[in-house]
């Protein structure tokens, strides 16, 4: 397998990278950012990851959000 050294997501989980993005920007502000129904109405890390496993669009948009977090 080639080495990712270039790819930010590399050995970060997706437990690991909504826990990070609830710390920075607390629920609200994560619902402001992605646009999704789990992270406005009652959310959790349990319900939410459950939501992202299943939903590559909305899976796509946490991480994206999480690179430019790290990348700024």
């Amino acid at each position: 397998m080639p080495e990712q050294k270039n790819n930010p997501l590399h050995g970060k989980t997706l437990q690991m990278i909504l826990e990070h993005l609830v710390q920075h920007y607390r629920w609200d502000g994560l619902a402001y950012h992605v646009d999704i129904n789990c992270f406005k109405s009652n959310p959790s890390i349990k319900s939410s990851l459950t939501f992202l496993r299943k939903t590559p669009w909305a899976r796509k948009k946490v991480e994206d959000l999480y690179v430019d977090l790290i990348n700024s």
